[in-house]
């Protein structure tokens, strides 16, 4: 079993603004696994992938939703953070982590790549999701440096 480390929650209106303080939060607390640059830039895009994909999807219709962020780190340097929406949820997660998937209007430009994009920056993505309940994206990254 990992030993806990050190842990951090942070609950945010879900607004578009609040992407820079979900990157700025996140960083700063994997400053204390000193990641290389690539790390930290790795880190730093999934988050605001997760954190877009609760506030432009899972709270489309809803203004008053509230995004949770809860960060841990492990021994090792294994960064764990999941990402939190209450939102409309997702149907079928295994066919929107699918590339260029997207549930956004025709009239919306989005590429449909935000859990490829989480992908290919952690070391472990997990979704669950329910529909009218909401959706949980857990990020794992194992930080190359010290702990």
């Amino acid at each position: 079993m990992k030993k806990l480390i050190n842990e951090c929650k942070l609950k945010f209106p879900a607004l578009s603004r609040n992407e820079s303080l979900s990157r700025s939060a996140a960083a700063a607390f994997a400053m204390q696994c000193d990641p290389t640059v690539e790390e930290m830039a790795a880190i730093k895009t999934a988050v605001s992938e997760a954190v877009t994909n609760a506030i432009v999807h899972g709270y489309r219709d809803n203004k008053d939703g509230v995004v949770e962020m809860h960060m841990k780190i492990f021994d090792g340097g294994v960064l764990h953070i999941q990402i939190k929406d209450k939102g409309c949820g997702i149907p079928d997660v295994a066919a929107a982590m699918q590339p260029t998937f997207t549930t956004a209007p025709a009239d919306e430009e989005r590429s449909g790549l935000g859990f490829t994009v989480m992908e290919s920056f952690t070391d472990k993505l997990r979704v669950r999701s329910a529909e009218g309940k909401g959706t949980v994206v857990t990020l794992e990254k194992k930080i190359g440096g010290k702990n």
